[in-house]
């Protein structure tokens, strides 16, 4: 009981000794990270949380291109946001969407939240992202700390979600409370892409929160060890097939991005639903 609590609080003061000093309070515990690792291999460099899971990639002679399928999946929300206004990525990894979003869309806000200040050093020393300016900015504070943020709330057209530590088997913030917070983070019209693993426990309870949370959430198919980008919609989105195929055929010839294949994956994730 909170009643309990106090008067045992309060006994334990008074019997200090008026002298005695109260003890300073204890500071706050710094989050532990594992090392920052680099590997690379066929010109393309890897970052690593100290184990073998890949948490990203960088092609060393095309440093602003997304190296991986899923990340490049990650970039699905393009066929329905032709000019998003502003887009934030939770979880730096290698830098990849947010340098890719910040030289495709020069005209938008980019942010990346990032906790670890490891990762944001590496990420400015070894995979070319570039310093902050009016339109970039890296973050170093708790992604759900972000989301939670009034000041963020019905301001971002895009949250792309990439938070995983260094065993990589699932997401680090998965509950329900956490994509409430991301849907209302999003404008109307908004959409947040997820990287899951689809093999994994986790899969299962993120895509339950996630339904939870969203009107529509449309999954593509896996790729690589198992990632599965989830797109998560503020509202129903128009998935009228010629409209995609003529979306799609523009991001190809735009970006060279294999939208054609999302708009597959996207007719096939509606269909299972």
């Amino acid at each position: 009981m909170l009643i309990k609590r106090k008067s045992i609080e309060l006994a334990e003061s008074s019997r200090r000794p008026a002298s005695a000093p109260a003890a300073a309070p204890k500071p706050a515990r710094k989050p532990k990270f594992a090392p920052v690792t680099l590997s690379e291999q066929d010109g393309v460099r890897y970052l690593h949380f100290g184990t073998e899971w890949v948490q990203g990639a960088m092609r060393i002679r095309k440093p602003d291109w997304p190296e991986l399928e899923y990340a490049q999946q990650m970039m699905a929300w393009m066929l329905f946001l032709e000019q998003p206004r502003a887009i934030a990525q939770l979880g730096l990894g290698a830098a990849t969407l947010t340098k890719f979003c910040y030289r495709q869309f020069p005209q938008a806000l980019v942010t990346a939240v990032e906790l670890n200040p490891s990762v944001i050093a590496i990420c400015a020393s070894m995979f070319k992202l570039p310093p902050d300016d009016e339109h970039l900015q890296v973050l170093e504070m708790d992604a759900m700390d972000f989301v939670l943020d009034e000041d963020n709330h019905a301001a971002w057209d895009v949250l792309q979600v990439d938070l995983y530590d260094a065993t990589a088997r699932g997401p680090v913030l998965d509950t329900p409370e956490f994509y409430q917070a991301c849907n209302a983070c999003l404008a109307d019209g908004g959409v947040m892409t997820v990287n899951l693993f689809g093999d994994h426990p986790s899969f299962r309870k993120n895509i339950k929160a996630m339904r939870f949370a969203f009107d529509t959430v449309i999954c593509l198919p896996e790729v690589h060890e198992g990632n599965v980008v989830a797109l998560c919609f503020r509202n129903a989105p128009d998935l009228d097939p010629e409209r995609l195929a003529a979306r799609a055929a523009q991001i190809v010839a735009a970006t060279k991005l294999p939208a054609k294949s999302w708009v597959k994956g996207i007719q096939a994730g509606a269909a299972a639903k």
